[in-house]
C-alpha cells in the first residue's frame, strides 16, 4: 500500500514543495532509499547527501529546502527527525490490519477480573484474581497478570510479559516480550554466614506512555513501591532494583543497571551498560555516558562520563598499575610542596 505526499502533509503538517500526488510506497534510510520511497535529512551538515540519495522525496529543515526542491519533491519541517518519528507512527496506523477485539477461549481469566471494552487477550494468557484491564488493552500470548494488578487503557503487552501482584501499568504503555514487573527485589539480611530473605512488600507503579524493552526487569519495592514516571523509555535487558524512582521522560539504553533505592530525576539519559549504584540521587537533566559507573550522587544537570579508555591490553595493564599508585604519588607530592613552602618561609628576611 502507498500514500501520496499530499496525504502525508494533510495528516502531519509541514510545507510541501513539489508533486503532492507522488506516491510513497515505503519509508527508508537515506543511503538506500529508492525513487518510490521517502527519507529525511535532519541537519544542514548532511547537505551533500541531498544530491546523492535516490529517495523520491525528502523531509528537510528550512536551511535545505532550496537544495532539496531542486532535486525533487520535499516536505519542509523545523524538526525533520521529530516529523519522521511521527510519520512512522502514522504510517504504521495506516497499514496495520484492523483486528476485532477478541478474548481467546484458551486464555485463563479469573471470574473476579474486570475486563473493559475492546480488550484483546491471546491464547494462554492468565488474568488473575481482582485484575483490572482497561479499555482497548491488547494482551499477547502467555502474558501473566497476577492478582490485584492493573493495566491502563490502550496499553500493549507483548508475549510473555509478567505483571506481578498489585503492580500497576499506566495508560498507553508498551511492554515488549519478556518484561517482568514486580519480581522480588534483592533483599537479604546476613546471619552467621547465611542470608535471610527480606520479604518484598511493595509493588511497582508504571506511569502513562511508558515503553519498556524486551526482557527488562523492574523489581517490586521492599516496603514502598518502585516507581517509573510518565513517558519513561527503557531499552532491552535493563535491571531496575527495588524502590528505585525514575522521573518523567527519562530514557535508558540497553543493559543499564540501577541498584536499589536510587532516585533518577526527570529528563535524564543513561547510556548503554551504565551502572547507577544504590541509594544515589541524580538531578533532573543528568546525562550519563555509556559504560559509566555512577558512584556518587549528582546534584547538577549536565553530561557525566566515568570510563577507562580502551587500549591494547599491555598498555592498559601499565596504565592500570599507574592508577593504583596515584594516591601514594599524591601524598608524596603534598610532602614535597610542604617542604618547598617551609623552605621558602625559612629563606625570607626577618
Amino acid at each position: 500500500m502507498s500514500r501520496s505526499l499530499g496525504d502525508i502533509v494533510e495528516a502531519l503538517g509541514g510545507q510541501l514543495l513539489g508533486d503532492s500526488q507522488l506516491q510513497i510506497h515505503r519509508l527508508a534510510p537515506l543511503a538506500t532509499a529508492a525513487p518510490s520511497e521517502l527519507s529525511f535529512v535532519a541537519q544542514a551538515k548532511y547537505a551533500n547527501q541531498v544530491q546523492t540519495t535516490q529517495a523520491g522525496a525528502l523531509i528537510v529543515p528550512p536551511a535545505l529546502q532550496d537544495a532539496a526542491a531542486v532535486r525533487g519533491a520535499c516536505i519542509v519541517s523545523d524538526d525533520p527527525y521529530l516529523y519522521f518519528a511521527r510519520l512512522t507512527q502514522w504510517w504504521r496506523a495506516q497499514h496495520r490490519a484492523v483486528k476485532t477485539a477478541l478474548i481467546d477461549p484458551l486464555a485463563s481469566i479469573h471470574p473476579t477480573a474486570v475486563i473493559e471494552q475492546d480488550v484483546s487477550i491471546a491464547a494462554f494468557a492468565v488474568v488473575g484474581e481482582g485484575v483490572h484491564v482497561g479499555a482497548g488493552v491488547r494482551i499477547g500470548p502467555q502474558v501473566v497478570l497476577e492478582a490485584g494488578s492493573r493495566v491502563g487503557a490502550g496499553s500493549l503487552l507483548y508475549a510473555r510479559v509478567t505483571v506481578g501482584e498489585r503492580c500497576i501499568v499506566g495508560q498507553r504503555c508498551i511492554l515488549h516480550p519478556g518484561v517482568v514487573l514486580g519480581a522480588d527485589g534483592f533483599g537479604f539480611a546476613p546471619n552467621r554466614g547465611e542470608w535471610v530473605k527480606i520479604e518484598q512488600l511493595g509493588a511497582v507503579r508504571i506511569g502513562d506512555d511508558v515503553e519498556i524493552g524486551a526482557n527488562t526487569c523492574i523489581d517490586r519495592g521492599a516496603l514502598d513501591d518502585t516507581v517509573i514516571g510518565n513517558g519513561v523509555k527503557l531499552d532491552n535487558l535493563i535491571q531496575i532494583g527495588h524502590n528505585v524512582r525514575v522521573g518523567d521522560h527519562t530514557a535508558m539504553a540497553g543493559c543499564v543497571g540501577v541498584a536499589g533505592t536510587a532516585v533518577i530525576g526527570a529528563r535524564c539519559t543513561i547510556g548503554g551498560g551504565a551502572i547507577v549504584l544504590g541509594h544515589l540521587t541524580l538531578a533532573d537533566g543528568v546525562n550519563i555516558s555509556a559504560a559509566t559507573v555512577v558512584t556518587r550522587s549528582i546534584s547538577k544537570p549536565g553530561h557525566y562520563t566515568g570510563m577507562f579508555p580502551i587500549d591494547d591490553n599491555a598498555s592498559w595493564e601499565k596504565n592500570a598499575a599507574s592508577l593504583k599508585q596515584l594516591n601514594r604519588l599524591r601524598e608524596r607530592l603534598r610532602a614535597v610542596e610542604q617542604s618547598l613552602d617551609n623552605a621558602s618561609q625559612d629563606t625570607r628576611p626577618p
